[in-house]
Parts: structure tokens; sequence; C-alpha cells
């Protein structure tokens, strides 16, 4: 495992009518859904590691701070960026910052945790 702080993502969306508050069920108002804005953050953690981890590796989410500072309309493109700023062992965490033309939309951070993909998996289904 060749994990190392900043390993750097990025991610380039355009809001589509299925990310909008309206459509997962979190508000009422179309724009970007935080869950959506959320799940595109740790797309972006999971793409920073790619590469990274051992053959057989993988990472699952563990804790999540967000604070969503602007809201994004339909069709607008916003830019994700992560960036693994610590290493303890097995847990990563990543800073990250969502950006359109006009302001920052989300900052905040993701722990996420390597674990055997294999093992993780047979606890499962026990």
């Amino acid at each position: 495992m060749t994990l190392i702080p900043g390993l750097r993502a990025q991610l380039l969306i355009m809001v589509e009518k299925s990310d909008t508050a309206m459509k997962v069920g979190s508000g009422d108002v179309p724009v970007l859904a935080t869950p959506r804005l959320l799940a595109f953050a740790e797309q972006a953690t999971v793409r920073a590691v790619t590469g990274a981890l051992d053959p057989g590796q993988t990472s699952v989410g563990t804790k999540v701070v967000l604070e969503h500072l602007a809201a994004s309309l339909i069709g607008t493109h916003v830019e994700i960026t992560v960036e693994l700023t610590e290493v303890d062992g097995r847990r990563l965490v990543f800073g990250f910052t969502a950006r359109d033309r006009r302001a920052t939309v989300a900052v905040g951070t993701i722990e996420r945790v390597v674990v055997d993909r294999e093992r993780f998996l047979e606890k499962l289904a026990r």
C-alpha cells in the first residue's frame, strides 16, 4: 500500500434533474441535493486512491463532515476536488471542496478505512 498525503483527484459533474433534492427526496427544490454532492465527493476519494491500494484491498467510508454552502441549479458545472490529508494506519482522511463558477458550493472531510475486500464481504455474509 503506497498511500501518502497529497494524493488528489477531481471530478467535474453537471447537475442533472436526477441529482436534485426534489428527485432524491432530500428537499423540494430543483438544486443539487446534499446526498448527491456527498456521493460525488466519495466517488472522488475512491478515484484518488485507485492504484495506490494493494490488490484485494478497497476502502469504505466511515465518517463525513460536510458543509453545503451554496445551491447549484440544474445545468451547473460543479468541480469536486479531494486531497488525502492524513494516513493513520488503515484510516484515510480526505479534505474536499466543491466549486461552481460563482461560489464554493461545499467543503468538508471524508474518512475511509482500508479493508481486505474478501474478508469484509465474508463478515457481512455471516
